[in-house]
């Protein structure tokens, strides 16, 4: 309450909405880097490509706890405090669960990776378009409501398809893998790739509890 009256006089601070397009920059950059590993990767190049995204995945808890610094000095926010630090922490959990599979991919060195991998990190890719224009349509939400819950709901859309790519994966892998090793490498990352569709989704959702509150 004490937040909403007094923004009625005050201006409310702009410089989360770069904070957090900046995020949505670094899970597309890294998403962009686990295509190719996944397309080019291999034995001698996997360390490669796994330190170009933990470097993203640094640059996201960089911002990330950079928004929750700027939470603790900032007197009126553009939304609620929680929901700006779910949004910073969930963006960064994509990030976090993309680097998750490439340091699995880079440890376990795998024989080979599912054709479906490359079916998940491409449903990734499109979540981050979605994310994208969500997070840049935020600063003018009232505006653009009807546009941001279409993106939403597109998260959440392509979170079932990756639900459905990650299911008909483990099907085949139990009805056919020979090698119980390989079973549990190609297991491990396909989930981490998986999840990070999930936590996506989960954006979308806190940006539709932003919308019910201030649109």
């Amino acid at each position: 309450m004490l937040n909403s009256f007094f923004s009625k006089f005050t201006p409310r601070e702009p410089k989360f909405f770069p904070l957090l397009k900046a995020m949505v920059d670094v899970i597309k950059d890294a998403t962009d880097i686990m295509i190719e590993f996944i397309e080019k990767g291999n034995h001698e190049n996997a360390a490669e490509y796994y330190r170009k995204i933990k470097e993203e995945e640094r640059k996201g808890d960089a911002l990330s706890n950079k928004i929750f610094d700027e939470l603790n000095k900032t007197f009126i926010t553009p939304f609620d405090r929680e929901d700006i630090n779910n949004l910073a922490t969930h963006l960064d959990d994509v990030t976090d669960y993309i680097n998750s599979a490439a340091k699995r991919i880079f440890l376990y060195n795998p024989k080979v990776l599912p054709p479906s991998a490359n079916e998940l990190v491409q449903l990734i890719k499109e979540g981050s378009l979605m994310l994208e224009k969500a997070v840049d349509e935020l600063d003018v939400l009232k505006k653009n409501a009807k546009n941001i819950k279409e993106y939403c709901y597109e998260l959440h859309l392509i979170e079932n398809k990756a639900d459905d790519v990650y299911e008909h994966f483990l099907i085949d892998l139990f009805e056919n893998a020979k090698d119980g090793v390989e079973l549990i490498k190609q297991k491990e990352i396909m989930y981490e790739l998986e999840k990070a569709t999930d936590a996506a989704e989960h954006v979308g959702k806190i940006i539709k509890t932003i919308i019910v509150k201030y649109a």
